[in-house]
């Protein structure tokens, strides 16, 4: 058998999961780690010389900046390419922009009155905020609670995705390299961590969601604990971002709802309003080749600032098209959920996102699995309701018509496409079928 080839100045083999840099003069390989080049610093390096090469070449040469709007700064500055989002000269122009007041859309709420009850009657189709997180149910840590504490909690060893903001892209780093940028007095690049999702760490235990969240979750009413797929995690995260740090416009996965509640620092929030028009806008937009160079705020007719401060909520509802300036370096809480209220919209986005080819890493896991988990329960309830001579609420009506339409289409794409997630314990068809009767009495 064929000896496994060995690398870097551990001499271990290829792993796939390890970032890895390829030295320009002898071609070997070695990991990021065992030679302190970070995944993020690797693209500012022209020609690498590895610890041995270094010796008789000198220092890796880097690369040269040549301009400050582009995702690419090795790009000539001639004018003739625009601005690219997320770079320094896009984050100084977002700053002078003026865009509709959010206090137009906002409901401003106490954080008692942000009720399952209250949004049952009312809806949930414009953003909350709550200054004052008492009442909502929700436990965070003090303000003084710090990124050295994140690390404390959740391990420095935990890998991480993190967004180069300047070049929006992706890179993988440990915790504790992340947080020994943070703590810097300079930092050469903006770097943004919001993807911490941290249930299965001992920082869990000092996060309680909001009870609006928990309360309407599908996953907290509807997934059953000996479920084969694995329960979804997207209710706990924790956002450290520096000052300017920029995501661009999204809708979040699966149409899901979102809190955030800042610890400390500010974030700014551009809002779109999630209606059929700006929905086909932003699709095409972001099928777009030169998506980064366009902003959305531009082609929509209301695009709304809303300035989230320290010790403040923002409970953002399905669909809404929404971009995030840190304004000042900043520590925030959030997560999100699926619920009833919307359940249409959640399966147009669903469905966006099919059509967009997302990347699995950024859908809702086993959002369909989820969905028939729901249907089953909602089957029930429409039972219960009709023989206690209880007419359903309209929103659940209209939710379960839409849920029946997305579950027949996922079942003929199965013929095509098998890539199932309909739970073992579920029959597809006769739980449509049973849904039809009911809304069938219902008509």
């Amino acid at each position: 058998m064929a000896a496994v080839p060995l690398y870097c100045v551990c001499r271990q083999p290829y792993d796939v999961n390890r970032f890895m840099i390829e030295c320009d003069i002898c071609k070997d390989w070695f990991h990021g780690s065992c030679v302190q080049v970070e995944e993020h610093h690797a693209v500012d390096i022209d020609v690498y010389h590895c610890p041995n090469c270094d010796v008789l070449r000198g220092p890796s040469l880097m690369k040269k900046r040549n301009n400050w709007h582009r995702h690419d700064y090795t790009e000539p500055d001639d004018g003739s390419r625009p601005v690219q989002a997320g770079t320094p000269v896009f984050i100084k122009e977002l700053q002078s922009r003026t865009f509709a007041s959010g206090e137009e859309i906002l409901r401003k709420m106490a954080g008692e009155q942000v009720t399952p009850r209250y949004l049952e009657r009312h809806g949930f189709n414009y953003p909350i905020m709550v200054t004052e997180m008492e009442g909502l149910g929700l436990k965070l840590p003090p303000p003084t609670f710090s990124v050295l504490d994140v690390e404390r909690y959740v391990g420095g060893n935990k890998v991480i995705d993190v967004i180069d903001v300047a070049r929006q892209a992706d890179s993988k780093m440990k915790l504790s390299q992340f947080i020994k940028y943070f703590m810097a007095p300079h930092r050469a690049k903006v770097l943004n961590l919001i993807s911490l999702e941290f249930s299965d760490s001992r920082m869990s235990q000092l996060v309680e969601v909001p009870d609006v969240a928990q309360k309407m979750s599908w996953v907290e009413n509807y997934w059953p604990d000996d479920s084969f797929f694995p329960k979804p995690f997207v209710q706990k995260y924790c956002l450290m971002g520096v000052k300017d740090s920029y995501t661009d416009f999204h809708i979040d996965f699966g149409g899901t709802s979102v809190w955030y509640h800042v610890l400390w620092g500010e974030k700014v929030f551009y809002l779109i309003k999630p209606t059929p028009s700006n929905l086909a806008l932003y699709e095409a937009w972001s099928s777009s080749p030169n998506q980064s160079e366009v902003f959305f705020g531009d082609k929509v007719e209301k695009c709304y600032k809303c300035v989230v401060p320290q010790g403040a909520t923002l409970l953002v509802p399905t669909g809404w098209i929404h971009a995030v300036l840190t304004s000042q370096d900043c520590m925030a809480f959030g997560g999100n959920f699926l619920h009833n209220l919307n359940i249409g919209m959640q399966l147009r986005c669903y469905e966006m996102e099919r059509r967009l080819k997302t990347p699995d890493l950024f859908k809702f896991p086993y959002f369909e699995a989820i969905c028939w988990y729901v249907a089953k329960n909602l089957l029930e309830t429409l039972k219960e309701l009709r023989e206690d001579s209880c007419p359903p609420p309209p929103y659940l009506v209209e939710g379960v018509k839409a849920l029946m339409g997305a579950l027949r289409t996922w079942l003929k794409r199965e013929v095509s496409q098998p890539s199932s997630e309909v739970p073992d314990n579920i029959r597809p068809n006769h739980l449509i079928k049973e849904l039809s009767k009911e809304i069938r009495y219902l008509e």
